[in-house]
């Protein structure tokens, strides 16, 4: 294949949240029905160094997130200039935004597109290349739910369910809701229809997306509607394991942890956001949830489901947190035994009430505290991962999810409760009973380590076995791909909204 005749080549590179991980898999389903392919797919010796079309698929949430943007523009400069026929496209968060900004600060971009309308994507670029401008749309909200939009997915075994979009929530350190808009609920059959099709795929995980997942049914007046969704899930044949992310606190009731106990494809493992254990700065944050009632949850999933691993997020130095508020949190820390957490500095964000607060707190101090609650964390996720030692888990095999699994001759997955796995593999194992991705190994953790087990039992004479899966079984099939371990374009599913309202039924006479 020669430069002069390669098809036309694409590159979506993604920053942010899982929304917008699933939301590039989107993008790049619609630019493959539209004809391009995906700059990875090409040869080593024949592909260009930078693709005819490269989408930014932005956060606005993220530190420095303007300065990643304009910085990684700047750098694409120099190809455009050589090749004026590529084409630059940002969307996202940061484009919703800063819509037209983005060209003003970076003129040789082609097009800015929004959150809710990811769909326009192929039809800006043509217009652009036709009219010669920049092309700048922003939708105030959402026309399509995306899922009706093409897809490519990342995992042959494993694929993202959006069941929401949106938020209702005004936290005041987040400007996801402005960008994203207020909450939009999926039909519960269209969910399931999803889920069904992803699972004849041979999909054997799905998460289940949303901004706000347990209040899903706010939309069409069925507060229990998330945890009857899980149950739900629990009765598609074929499919092992369901999982979701993220919920609040403040709407997470026991019906939720009911469903999760008594579904058994439902993983033990729960993403529980504090932000703060300071019940002054959660007041601060908008967040509709106290400690007590925080602690409350975790004590109840415990009970339900004892083997459950829980990690949250946590804000470090919100404005007006003092020394006493951050020891509030280091001991609701201490008293959650998070398996792990997503630990974060607070940096303001433009367009946030907290964003104009007094009292934004010196960085010296921010690096202080968050240094000391990274150190207490460690240490409980190191206690934790140490009480798992001797026992047996079942891994969901991954394609290289340890940075080192090749130097230590190890593999790595997912147990259930979704900690990370490296384990390792029988000597002089034949290639044609290697587990592959997609497949389930069942291991004895031989050592706990502050961010993963090890589970070297098949080399001490211990627990190995390989169950072959339909996710296995997909993840093979897919090595003949343009890009080995990546799934072809799914079509989207048919056209969803609010469920219609039926027809009274005549009273009783």
């Amino acid at each position: 294949m020669t430069i002069s005749n390669l098809p036309k080549t694409y590159d979506v590179r993604t920053h942010g949240c899982q929304m917008n991980v699933h939301d590039s898999e989107r993008l790049a389903g619609l630019l493959e029905t539209a004809g391009y392919v995906d700059l990875a797919s090409i040869p080593a010796p024949a592909r260009p160094e930078v693709a005819d079309v490269v989408v930014f698929n932005t956060c606005a949430v993220r530190e420095n997130a303007d300065n990643k943007l304009y910085g990684n523009l700047g750098q694409l400069r120099p190809a455009k200039t050589r090749n004026p026929e590529m084409q630059i496209a940002v969307g996202g968060c940061m484009a919703q935004k800063d819509r037209d900004t983005i060209v003003r600060k970076a003129p040789w971009v082609d097009v800015v597109f929004g959150t809710h309308n990811i769909g326009s994507l192929p039809a800006l670029l043509d217009r652009a290349r036709h009219n010669k401008r920049a092309e700048v749309e922003i939708l105030e909200s959402l026309e399509t739910f995306p899922s009706t939009l093409p897809t490519r997915r990342d995992s042959a075994y494993s694929g993202w369910v959006s069941i929401s979009v949106g938020c209702n929530n005004t936290c005041t350190f987040c400007i996801v809701p402005s960008l994203r808009g207020k909450e939009q609920d999926r039909r519960p059959g269209d969910i399931l229809a999803e889920v069904e099709a992803l699972v004849a795929q041979g999909v054997v995980e799905v998460i289940l997306l949303g901004q706000n997942v347990n209040s899903y049914g706010v939309e069409f007046g069925d507060r229990q509607a998330f945890s009857k969704l899980l149950r739900a899930c629990g009765e598609i044949d074929g499919l092992e394991r369901v999982r979701f992310t993220s919920p609040h606190p403040a709407a997470f009731t026991d019906d939720v942890i009911d469903a999760m106990a008594e579904t058994p494809n439902v993983m033990p493992s729960l993403h529980m956001p504090l932000q703060s254990g300071s019940d002054k700065v959660l007041k601060d944050m908008r967040r509709s949830y106290r400690s007590t009632k925080f602690l409350r949850i975790l004590d109840a999933v415990r009970e339900r489901i004892p083997e459950a691993a829980i990690t949250t997020d946590i804000i470090v130095g919100f404005p007006g947190e003092t020394e006493e508020d951050f020891e509030a949190t280091l001991d609701v820390v201490a008293r959650s035994r998070f398996s792990s957490a997503f630990t974060f500095q607070y940096s303001i964000r433009p367009g946030t009430p907290a964003g104009a607060m007094e009292n934004q707190i010196p960085k010296a101090v921010v690096q202080e505290r968050f240094d000391r609650l990274v150190a207490l964390q460690d240490e409980i996720s190191w206690s934790e991962n140490r009480k798992i030692e001797g026992r047996e888990v079942e891994v969901l095999v991954a394609p290289f999810e340890g940075r080192k699994d090749i130097e230590t001759a190890r593999m790595s997955g997912r147990a259930r409760d979704n900690r990370l796995v490296h384990f390792a593999l029988p000597e002089g194992l034949p290639e044609s009973e290697r587990p592959r991705p997609g497949d389930a190994v069942t291991v004895a953790v031989t050592y706990g380590a502050p961010h993963h087990l090890v589970a070297d039992s098949a080399v001490q004479g211990g627990t190995f076995s390989v169950r072959r899966t339909a996710g296995g079984d997909a993840w093979a099939a897919s090595q003949d791909n343009p890009v080995p371990g990546r799934p072809a374009v799914s079509l989207g599913m048919p056209s969803l909204g609010r469920p219609t309202t039926p027809a009274p039924a005549p009273s009783c006479r």
